[in-house]
């Protein structure tokens, strides 16, 4: 079942006129153009001109009403800066694929903590109200989608024996029900996202091309792979996390794991949905996307500003003055709940670093949005940089792999070092690897 979304540049966004207006002859045309553009535009459909004074003078027109949104909850201000990305201590491996280099980050906003089992839970639920509300009807077809009406999908009964009839594409089939209890099927549960590249849209040859050749559809099974707990352990009793991790409250509040790059992208993206979608229907202004961050602003947000220290709270060590460990990882030479935590801890355990960001070393690794390269120090921009490539499932695996950091509860300390570098790939979830999303916004709200 295929649930199409608003996307995030579905709606609003239109091509240029495409031919050279230099060439027409015929004046009529000419001019008919011209008032066409100026009622339109080219971009985001923007408000009329009332209001503005007949006074023949320059006055600007703003695309939306006035900006008022609010701090981000949960997320906290990374201020722009220059940083050595790199080594901060030997490389101990001898593998040169991070060289010491300064670099400089723009401004943005990051989540506080991983992004938790209960946030990531609203996702699912999102996905499987939309999916129950087209298989019930609840709205209508608008260019040839359906939209679900929210206010109806609200008053879904999940517990009703009618309910669930209507839904049965949803449920489990009887030969994989377990007692012939109804359960819904994880399999099902699938987000459409739209999205437009714009990196290969910038590109000189590209230009002139239809911008439909840009955007970008793609289908996701967002349920997280819970049974990673016992594939990547090996004659290991991991059994009660299989069962219990995503769906037990107790483990709220703990990062979702078991979730690859695609599905974490697809959070992205329907986070940006989530927000553009409510901004639409209060008249604001909508926002940049959520997105996953690149390799450079992760690690410059790790330092927390302490651009020459090897861990997010400084040097050199991994306890502090009274013998306690600083984050969950695997000390020693394998005294797993030494630190507090025999898994995963919660989220915001331990202390933040001096940008107030939780767990950026251990707990749980965290993917980034760059595509790992050995050599990608070499060649990136000093300024914002970043390496990306969309791997197709065609692709060669090398193509696919993405850089993941911060070291996890299983990994000894030289993976909570904030400058190395570690892969996995992108269609592949683990039961030690989670995320945390960005997003560009104004400076401004830091200061609200």
């Amino acid at each position: 079942m295929k649930i199409f979304s608003k996307g995030i540049f579905s709606k609003d966004y239109f091509c240029p006129i495409p031919f050279n207006i230099m060439k027409m002859k015929n004046l009529s045309v000419l001019m008919s153009l011209a008032a066409a553009l100026a009622l339109t535009g080219c971009g985001k459909i923007g408000k009329s001109h009332k209001g503005l004074p007949d006074d023949g003078q320059l006055h600007g027109v703003a695309p939306a009403s006035r900006y008022n949104m609010t701090k981000p909850p949960g997320m906290v201000y990374i201020p722009p800066g220059t940083f050595h990305m790199g080594p901060s201590d030997e490389d101990i491996n001898y593998a040169y694929t991070a060289r010491n280099k300064q670099v400089s980050i723009q401004g943005f906003w990051m989540d506080a903590t991983e992004i938790t089992n209960n946030e990531y839970r609203q996702f699912v639920y999102w996905v499987r109200d939309s999916i129950a509300a087209t298989l019930m009807q609840y709205g209508k077809e608008v260019d040839g989608k359906f939209q679900v009406d929210w206010k109806k999908a609200s008053t879904i009964k999940w517990g009703d024996k009618a309910t669930i009839e209507k839904i049965d594409q949803l449920i489990l089939t009887p030969e994989n029900r377990i007692y012939g209890k109804k359960e819904l099927d994880p399999n099902k549960m699938v987000y459409h996202s739209e999205t437009f590249d714009l990196k290969r849209a910038a590109q000189k040859i590209n230009e002139g091309k239809s911008r439909s050749e840009f955007i970008e559809k793609a289908d996701t099974h967002i349920y997280p792979d819970t049974l990673v707990w016992i594939r990547d352990f090996s004659y290991s009793y991991n059994e009660p996390m299989t069962k219990r991790y995503f769906s037990h409250p107790a483990f709220g509040n703990y990062p979702v794991v078991g979730v690859n790059w695609k599905q974490a992208t697809a959070f992205c993206e329907w986070r940006t949905q989530y927000l553009n979608s409510f901004l639409d229907r209060t008249r604001r202004a909508n926002e940049s996307p959520y997105r996953l961050p690149t390799e450079s602003e992760w690690e410059y947000a790790a330092r927390g500003g302490r651009s020459q220290s090897m861990f997010p709270w400084g040097n050199y060590y991994l306890r502090n003055k009274k013998g306690c460990l600083l984050a969950n990882f695997k000390p020693g030479r394998g005294n797993y709940p030494e630190d507090g935590a025999f898994y995963t801890a919660r989220a915001d355990a331990y202390w933040p670093n001096d940008f107030g960001l939780y767990c950026m070393a251990g707990n749980v690794a965290e993917w980034t949005s760059s595509v790992y390269y050995e050599g990608a120090y070499n060649f990136q921009h000093d300024m914002n940089p970043d390496i990306r490539y969309n791997a197709k499932d065609s692709d060669p695996p090398r193509m696919k792999r993405k850089v993941i950091r911060g070291g996890s509860w299983k990994d000894v300390g030289y993976f909570l070092q904030t400058s190395t570098r570690a892969y996995e790939y992108q269609d592949t979830a683990k039961s030690y690897i989670g995320f945390r999303c960005v997003i560009d916004l104004p400076a401004t709200l830091a200061h609200r």
